[in-house]
């Protein structure tokens, strides 16, 4: 972990184009290729952010961050002007976040009874091993297919975004390059549903009780 606090300026070029003009900021570069940049306001949201996989280049003045989406790159260039502190110290193995008793039930529901997501999917391995993170479950589709499951308690647009970065890794395997993905969900927020299918992945509801048998079936898996 990389903390530098520095009077800087950044740009942000790629599927959009953003400016944040010379100030005082908290720079985050992680050691998973994450970069994160910070006002004193604003709650918890960086003003400006990349997921990983990144390559960051460091200059004399400027911090060039690059990223590879499909055939275009994304890139995010940090002018300093002023270097006030910086910190960097190694954080080793991160043991991850406990799921709550809701998210750890309802994996291990899905993972006996995947069909319930989608008709012919079984499971292949929970917690699937990637350079970001764990897959909830890997399965094969009735096509013998692979599909990424990602389970959460309530589905938002955060979780939309950790099933891209892993569909985004996964997809580097040749033999995974036609990964499909699903987020599931006890409730799925509507914004997360919009981009689920702005970005071809499915979506689906997942009632605990349903799925363990306490009442009639309801859920609907939703394509893009």
């Amino acid at each position: 972990m990389r903390l530098v606090v520095a009077r800087c300026e950044v740009t942000y070029t790629g599927r959009l184009t953003a400016y944040l003009p010379e100030a005082i900021r908290l720079l985050v570069f992680k050691a998973d290729g994450s970069v994160l940049v910070h006002a004193d306001s604003g709650g918890y949201k960086p003003l400006n952010w990349m997921t990983p996989p990144t390559v960051i280049e460091d200059g004399e003045d400027v911090i060039v961050v690059r990223k590879r989406a499909g055939r275009t790159e994304d890139r995010l260039e940090i002018r300093i002007a002023e270097l006030l502190a910086e910190l960097e110290h190694e954080l080793g193995e991160d043991a991850g976040l406990e799921k709550d008793g809701v998210e750890r039930h309802l994996q291990e529901a899905l993972a006996e009874q995947p069909h319930v997501l989608e008709d012919g999917l079984r499971l292949v391995r929970r917690e699937w091993p990637t350079d970001v993170g764990p897959v909830d479950l890997m399965c094969r589709d009735a096509d013998d297919g692979w599909v990424a499951v990602e389970i959460k308690r309530v589905g938002t647009i955060e979780a939309v975004e950790q099933l891209s970065r892993y569909l985004e890794v996964l997809r580097r395997d040749p033999a995974l390059a036609e990964c499909r993905g699903i987020l599931a969900a006890s409730e799925v927020k509507p914004q997360a549903r919009t981009l689920c299918e702005a970005r071809g992945l499915a979506w689906a509801e997942a009632d605990l009780a349903l799925i363990r048998g306490a009442r009639e079936p309801e859920l609907t898996l939703f394509e893009a």
